[in-house]
């Protein structure tokens, strides 16, 4: 019996190769898999239901009904993503953080406890982005070259090149979702190696710096300011927290991705037509 068709040339692997096979097939990174766990724009909605629910429901009924009301709208995003068989991740972790923040306000008996947690983790993140500058490791840069690595230039394909912010929006946002993968095993394969490390190009590292000042600097002054309106909510419903916290959330949040995105684009197409000019 004849070999089947296109393995009648393959040579046996040695057993070298198995191992060297073995080897190379060490776990690769998929940044696709880690952008559906973030939950995208949803996911950051999804996040501030419950805080809205415990505004709303404190402020008309108490303490009691605002925890309550704060716990059903988490368990109720868990469940929706449950029923549309979604990434539950988020809500998973969006549930275990409200429930120590109602957790808090009930051993407390205050509202303006609710929102503790997160003033400490406001705090913290702004130590860590403030710091990893200081470090010469500026975590946004971080990020980002792990969800798109500059070098592979995806951002400045020519096919995504819509005009204005919106285009800009929609490169990165192709970017953001790069995987390829191995047609044999389906895994996600390995980037190439970039000729320049990002952290070696000084263009790179002083945007990549001034970003995560940006967003240090949002977490430090949300921190600032719940931490001075939870000073003046002793025995109170702390409405004007809650309320605030939301404006310095979600909307400011969204600004500064807009705002990251179109720096990033920027320096894609600035790290892709350095060679092709070098090669002109």
């Amino acid at each position: 019996m004849s070999a089947p068709e296109g393995r009648a040339d393959r040579p046996a692997p040695a057993r070298g190769d198995e191992a060297g096979e073995q080897a190379d097939a060490a776990p690769v990174f998929d940044r696709h898999l880690v952008l559906e766990q973030l939950g995208g724009w949803r996911g950051m909605v999804d996040a501030t239901l419950p805080t809205i629910a415990f505004i709303v429901a404190n402020s008309l009924d108490g303490l009691r009904t605002g925890i309550w009301a704060a716990l059903a709208a988490a368990l109720l995003v868990f469940l929706l993503r449950l029923v549309r068989r979604e990434s539950v991740q988020q809500a998973i972790s969006g549930l275990f953080a409200v429930g120590i923040a109602v957790a808090i306000a009930a051993f407390t008996g205050q509202a303006r406890d609710f929102y503790v947690p997160g003033i400490i983790r406001n705090a913290g993140l702004a130590v860590v982005l403030l710091g990893s500058v200081a470090l010469r490791r500026p975590l946004v840069g971080v990020i980002a070259e792990f969800l798109a690595p500059s070098h592979l230039g995806s951002m400045a394909s020519h096919r995504h090149s819509v005009p204005g912010l919106r285009g800009r929006v929609d490169r990165a946002r192709a970017v953001l979702n790069p995987s390829a993968r191995d047609p044999e095993t389906g895994r996600a394969t390995p980037d190439p190696d970039p000729e320049l490390p990002w952290r070696e190009d000084p263009r790179l590292l002083r945007a990549y710096g001034w970003l995560t000042v940006l967003w240090g600097v949002v977490f430090l002054v949300r921190a600032a300011v719940q931490w001075y309106l939870y000073l003046g909510s002793e025995n109170s419903d702390a409405t004007d927290l809650g309320v605030v916290s939301l404006l310095l959330g979600l909307p400011v949040t969204a600004v500064e991705i807009v705002v990251t995105l179109w720096v990033v684009s920027r320096l894609h197409r600035h790290r892709v037509e350095k060679p092709g000019a070098a090669r002109a």
